[in-house]
């Protein structure tokens, strides 16, 4: 005998439509009566689930980000225990595959991408908060791994490098469909696939070009 499937609970209703509007709307414009309307609830359901909207907004990133976050660490775990020192693509791919498999990969939901896009791109101490409880622990492993990785790298120099292939993976996340619009659909929407590879090349050249520090003493030795 088959199992039916089991009805979505009115906690599952509602934070999808709540990641729906968010996506849509971003956080701080869309407001409660609006996902409510949308899940098909009432604003007791809201509150005796989640309370506030702070305690939403934290079970919708929960909700996506700490599956992520678990296959990355495991990924990283593994890169850091094959290799001494760590392949760099082994952990480049520990960060980037997962977060692009959950945006992108067969099971992925529409709303995720530019809901994981917004993240870093809106106003807000509540979501900043929120997003760092997520974000903050991994990032701590994986710069850990980064430095074991490239050790002539100084730490401030390779956090700026980081930080800025953190940004373009944002934007891969939050304008997916942009390149195709500006290419008058040269280009397709991102893969999974083609979202990592091209992740992993820009990074890696950015990781290992020549540390700034270098290049300035030798321009201030050839000038002297």
């Amino acid at each position: 005998m088959i199992d039916s499937p089991q009805p979505e609970s009115t906690r599952d209703r509602i934070l999808d439509a709540a990641e729906a509007l968010f996506a849509e709307q971003g956080f701080d414009a869309t407001s409660i009566r609006a996902i409510t309307a949308a899940a098909g609830a009432n604003l007791a359901s809201v509150n005796y689930h989640f309370q506030t909207k702070e305690a939403l907004i934290r079970a919708v990133l929960t909700r996506r980000l700490d599956p992520v976050n678990r296959v990355r660490l495991r990924l990283l775990d593994q890169a850091v225990a094959a290799a001494n020192p760590p392949s760099l693509d082994a952990i480049l791919e520990a960060f980037s595959r997962p977060i692009f498999e959950a945006a992108f990969g067969t099971a992925a939901t529409p709303a995720f991408a530019r809901v994981a896009g917004r993240i870093t791109s809106e106003p807000g101490d509540t979501l900043r908060a929120a997003a760092l409880e997520h974000l903050r622990p991994v990032a701590h492993r994986f710069f850990q791994g980064f430095a074991l990785a490239l050790p002539h790298l100084a730490r401030h120099e390779l956090l700026w490098r980081v930080h800025l292939s953190i940004g373009a993976m944002f934007h891969i996340l939050a304008a997916n469909d942009f390149i195709c619009e500006i290419s008058d659909g040269m280009f397709a929407a991102p893969t999974v696939e083609t979202a990592t590879a091209q992740w992993i090349a820009h990074t890696r050249a950015a990781l290992l070009a020549a540390p700034l520090e270098a290049e300035e003493r030798t321009k201030r030795s050839a000038a002297q």
